[in-house]
């Protein structure tokens, strides 16, 4: 990459700027701000086109772009080596954090500093009556709904309409108006059982903590060193967040996003079978290869601490792959650590650790890698629930304590384990378990699509198929009650993540069926944010910056999305409404059915792999493979070369 460039660089050389308006969030003062958007893209590989509609910037990755030339011989990333630092004076080199710094604080005028101070408390309690459009009636009312009895009425919620209709015929004027009159009582019955069912288990958005204006005017007097850390953890950013990026080069779903440590690269992997390494902030692709999977790659990691030159992938094949960024054009790129007997969702890295992370299968098995060992992959554990095997979609490790781990999937627990007090014969190996009391009897099988730590450790996150996202309290003993909830959503036609944001895991956020993404402020469970994110239907993925206010989004559709908080006013939620409403009716319509879990998952792969057919025959013959202990072009392997290598990497 090319250097860092000062502010005054920045301000001279940038051709293009993005009006932005920012606003204290407890004040109704309003700061014009610009934010520079580097549009250009530098090489013969880039094709930006502007859309139309939305200003939103579209770069193509070119399709010869392959191992032989790939991008600008990008040889990985020479950033330091510290690690992730959570104040801004760690990243003041880092082109994306100046960008972010100068143009908020160079653009702020005294008389906006002073309007918005006199309007602090008024603007504050218009903004968040305003976004909280279901949250009419106070916290001790909402106690005394029974929740049970809510969604009963929200399923049948024209019983009560259809006795208003007279059995008598009094003419086809009087059934018109007859009819007319029951739609609209059963729509507002509806709308009204809608907001009290979203109204259980929430309280009033907190007061803003981060104060944007007072933090720059400690900024520009040189007491706040903490300034980016805090902006990235504020609603005022959040309720802000449009599209800025969608990056093209995929032929199929984009099933995993991931930044690297420093925040400078982003990795896309589909159901191509490719990965393509973005340099976001420039708009350009900068590598793009072929993983060596033969289905689906479903997760990738750029480990930490490498030069952001390793990255870690797995796929719906079973395989955990290892890419080698560095390698040089024409030699072995990818080669096979480990393969599960089934499908492998999910890695879980090892905070600042650049040889060790976990991968998890539908197998049920849990394996560690570490790979300065000769035979990377050791077994560590076989999920179970009594002598049944778990298939697992998820995995994560305590930030706080790296022994520990927690996985999630075919069932309805969360699990908590210690590589440490592992004895498969006490308790199956569990340290402890959790899940939500309604879902211990519940009618069909409750699976968990993801599961994550929070930042610090305290809490976990866990999303549940065609249910709704809850928190643990990790230091609550063995089978205690959820702490937190959060509604809206739907997750039920594919393995979706659920993700924590901001510094100190304020907000919670995922991806849903109806294509949008939801985020939850998280003590107070309130939408705070919706975003129309793709158009095939289906959000999967969304990966938070390490340290500033971007995130990057995928799914379906086969773009990479990024965005950024550069709208000019806070979210209206248009549109939440019916959205929520759609959502709840179909999973109720699905809960009544009774469906099993396994057969709708099952449905879904068979119509993904028949999309997949099309793409696999082009990719034939140009994997790369690892047979033996040797290197080498699968473009002149046999069919028995690979089968032999999987046996090599498979263990007991």
């Amino acid at each position: 990459m090319a250097s860092p460039k000062s502010n005054s660089d920045i301000a001279e050389n940038s051709e293009g700027k993005t009006q932005l308006s920012c606003s204290d969030e407890t004040s109704g003062g309003l700061a014009d701000i610009e934010t520079v958007s580097h549009s250009e893209c530098q090489g013969p590989e880039v094709s930006p086109r502007a859309s139309s509609a939305t200003g939103v910037s579209r770069v193509s990755c070119p399709r010869g772009t392959d191992l032989e030339n790939p991008g600008d011989g990008y040889q990985g990333h020479s950033g330091d080596k510290d690690g992730h630092v959570p104040d801004d004076e760690g990243h003041e080199d880092d082109e994306g954090a100046d960008i972010l710094i100068s143009t908020v604080g160079s653009l702020v005028s005294q008389q906006d500093l002073q309007g918005g101070e006199a309007a602090a408390d008024e603007q504050g309690a218009d903004e968040q009556g305003a976004r909280n459009f279901y949250c009419h009636r106070e916290a001790e009312a909402w106690e005394d709904v029974d929740e049970q009895e809510v969604e009963d009425h929200f399923r049948l919620p024209d019983l009560q309409a259809r006795e208003v209709v007279s059995e008598r015929d009094e003419g086809p004027e009087a059934h018109e108006q007859s009819s007319a009159g029951t739609s609209e009582l059963c729509d507002t019955e509806q709308d009204r059982l809608l907001q009290e069912w979203l109204a259980l288990e929430t309280s009033p958005l907190p007061r803003p903590r981060w104060k944007v204006l007072d933090a720059l005017r400690e900024r520009q007097l040189g007491s706040s060193a903490r300034f980016v850390y805090d902006a990235c953890g504020a609603r005022l950013f959040v309720q802000r967040f449009s599209l800025q990026h969608a990056f093209e080069g995929h032929d199929g779903c984009v099933n995993t996003v991931h930044f690297n440590q420093h925040g400078t690269l982003l990795a896309s992997g589909s159901d191509d079978l490719k990965m393509i390494v973005w340099d976001w902030l420039h708009q350009r692709p900068v590598l793009n290869f072929v993983s060596g999977h033969k289905n689906n790659i479903l997760h990738a990691k750029f480990l930490p601490n490498c030069n952001d030159a390793v990255l870690a992938m797995c796929g719906r094949d079973g395989q955990v792959r290892l890419a080698q960024l560095s390698a040089m054009p024409g030699t072995q790129m990818t080669k096979l650590l480990v393969k599960h007997e089934g499908g492998s969702h999910r890695l879980a890295l090892e905070p600042d650790s650049p040889f060790r992370f976990l991968t998890s299968g539908e197998d049920g098995v849990v394996f560690s890698i570490d790979l300065r060992q000769a035979c990377p992959a050791s077994k560590v554990v076989v999920t179970k629930d009594s002598d049944k095997k778990v298939g697992l979609y998820s995995i994560f490790v305590n930030p706080s304590n790296f022994y520990q781990f927690t996985v999630g999937g075919q069932d309805q627990f969360v699990r908590i384990y210690d590589q440490r007090k592992i004895d498969e014969n006490v308790n199956n190996g569990v340290l402890k378990k959790f899940c939500p009391h309604h879902l211990l009897g519940y009618d069909y099988p409750a699976y968990i699509t993801s599961v994550i730590y929070s930042y610090d450790g305290t809490e976990l996150l866990a999303s549940y198929n065609d249910e709704d996202i809850y928190i643990f309290n990790s230091s609550d003993s063995e089978g205690a009650q959820y702490a937190r909830r959060y509604k809206g959503h739907r997750n039920n036609t594919t393995v979706k993540s659920v993700n924590f944001y901001g510094p100190r895991s304020e907000f919670v956020m995922s991806g849903s069926d109806c294509g949008h993404i939801f985020i939850w402020e998280k003590s107070s469970s309130q939408i705070v944010q919706f975003l129309e994110a793709d158009e095939g239907g289906t959000t999967n993925c969304i990966d938070p910056h390490p340290y500033l206010p971007v995130l990057a989004s995928s799914g379906l559709d086969h773009e990479v999305k990024i965005w950024a908080p550069t709208a000019k006013s806070s979210t209206n939620l248009t549109g939440l409404k019916n959205v929520v409403k759609i959502n709840k009716l179909k999973r109720d319509s699905f809960s009544l059915q009774n469906t099993s879990l396994f057969e709708n998952h099952m449905l879904w792969f068979l119509m993904s792999h028949l999309t997949h057919t099309n793409y696999q025959h082009s990719w034939r013959g140009i994997r790369f493979e690892v047979g033996g202990g040797g290197a080498s072009d699968s473009s002149s392997m046999s069919e028995e070369e690979p089968n032999r290598e999987e046996s090599q990497c498979r263990t007991s």
